[in-house]
């Protein structure tokens, strides 16, 4: 059972004792009797551990945050009225798509990477975007890579899937990410005893978050090779954000751009709306654009970021960056991003601590940063079965590995979606839907209980299905519920 929560990491530095300093000074002893990747996995966590206990207070000063400038987050409209060129197809071939490939599907219910969970059409995350990218290079004739950022969890599984793709046109490549020890939060120690992943050590590594994209890139030597290749540019995105496909008028921005004004990061970032006010959002600072993430923010000022009416927008994790200024960034050992410690709790009530970093903060370490507030389509995350449950339905339509709002809905909003702890694992969400319903015309659906769903089912408006402890609803097949409330115990009986 692990407790996840993000706390501000001034809270850890009256708590630095001198076993924690010796540890790190001793700490490269022990690394040069590793592997030479695990001497790197080491190297890494020894610097980040250093700036942990380096860092006294906030990450931020309140004060000095500002609004960015309105040209540093341009409308994804002026972007997209700039069309395309004939020669679109060379952007493409500079172009590699690198997918985030390193989470579980643990938090519903599943075993292995989430990226093979089935989402639509009996299509995994992972089927969907080989199709997406497949699609590209046979429409262009261009040669866009995928690129696959597994971690220790997934890097087995997911090499075993690839083969099934060996006849698509698409060059699939992995790296795995770091792999780093877990802090106990009182001795500020690491758990783990050894280097094995087995027995008491199961549990006392993790993958230090998306930030590590750009060390184990450079790592694993497969960034100098597509440089070599003539690859300019990554796209970067979650693998399990459907809306996170390639955009060609971003991308023939980013490649028109005069040379010496050349933009180094795009950050793609979207309108906020009440449920989005614990996401990331733009601001200035020091003169420059940075990522400010709930987990920097002074307790007092948590509600003002919150707030829809001051920080309007926030990041949906889809990147663009440039391959040669990673490559710059990390020789000079320049690629500077918060630390954000994420206490969890072990089996066995042993509470511990990760330090991690988050990808998009490095926005102000690249040169001509900039945002671009995108439609919401291209935030359609799939975190959980509430989540499934819309990009499953008729809300979209399916082809080449992209899902589309049908033109039959008349809102360009999605409903918002609520399943009760009966939804929660994949597993059991499929026993209660005989058929997934229509929900064209659906504003809100909250479900809790025991409730399952017959064949063509229908929904409109509001609908609100409670069944309390101890009942069981049934919605019959054909059943149309507009504007309802249904709550108590409805059974339908087998003839």
């Amino acid at each position: 059972m692990y407790i996840l929560k993000y706390i501000p990491l001034a809270e850890f530095s009256a708590a630095i004792t001198q076993d924690s300093l010796t540890f790190l000074n001793n700490s490269f002893i022990f690394a040069c009797s590793l592997p030479q990747v695990s001497k790197k996995d080491f190297e890494g966590f020894r610097k980040l551990f250093h700036r942990f206990l380096q860092v006294k207070g906030p990450s931020v000063e309140w004060s000095k945050i500002n609004r960015p400038p309105e040209d540093s987050i341009q409308p994804y409209d002026k972007i997209k009225a700039k069309g395309l060129p004939h020669y679109i197809a060379d952007s493409l071939n500079k172009l590699v798509v690198v997918k985030l490939n390193g989470g579980l599907g643990t938090s519903m219910g599943c075993k292995g990477p989430k990226s093979l969970i089935s989402v639509r059409n009996e299509n995994t995350f992972l089927d969907l975007t080989v199709q997406q990218i497949e699609h590209l290079n046979k429409t262009y004739n261009a040669d866009v890579p995928l690129v696959l950022m597994n971690s220790f969890n997934t890097d087995e599984d997911t090499k075993k899937i690839l083969q099934k793709y060996t006849h698509h046109r698409v060059k699939i490549h992995t790296f795995n990410q770091s792999r780093y020890p877990r802090i106990n939060k009182e001795s500020l120690l690491p758990v783990a005893k050894d280097m094995a992943m087995t027995g008491e050590n199961a549990d006392v590594w993790y993958p230090p978050g998306h930030g590590d994209i750009y060390a184990s890139f450079y790592n694993s030597g497969l960034l100098e090779r597509l440089i070599a290749e003539g690859k300019e540019y990554i796209f970067v995105s979650n693998i399990d954000n459907l809306g996170a496909t390639v955009d060609l008028y971003i991308l023939n921005h980013l490649v028109s751009q005069p040379n010496g004004k050349r933009c180094e990061f795009i950050m793609e970032v979207t309108d906020k709306t009440r449920a989005d006010v614990k996401g990331g959002t733009l601001i200035q600072y020091d003169g420059k654009l940075r990522l400010l993430e709930i987990a920097q923010v002074p307790k007092a000022h948590v509600d003002e970021f919150k707030s829809v009416t001051k920080f309007k927008i926030f990041n949906t994790n889809n990147l663009w960056i440039s391959l040669s200024a990673i490559k710059r960034l990390q020789e000079q050992n320049a690629m500077d991003m918060e630390i954000i410690v994420n206490p969890k709790t072990l089996d066995g009530d042993l509470n511990v601590i990760q330090l991690e970093t988050a990808v998009g903060a490095a926005i102000k370490c690249f040169d001509n940063a900039l945002g671009i507030n995108v439609p919401r389509s291209r935030f359609l995350p799939v975190k959980t079965t509430s989540d499934l449950l819309l990009v499953m339905s008729n809300l979209y339509s399916l082809e080449a590995g992209s899902l589309t709002m049908s033109e039959r809905r008349e809102f360009p909003t999605t409903p918002h979606v609520k399943l009760g702890s009966s939804f929660t694992k994949v597993q059991e969400y499929l026993t209660r839907f005989e058929s997934i319903p229509d929900m064209l015309e659906l504003d809100h659906l909250t479900v809790s209980g025991d409730v399952t769903f017959g064949k063509h089912v229908s929904l409109k408006g509001t609908v609100i299905i409670i069944a309390n402890h101890g009942d069981r609803i049934d919605i019959p097949a054909g059943s149309m519920l507009e504007n309802k409330i249904v709550s108590g115990n409805l059974r339908i009986l087998d003839h």
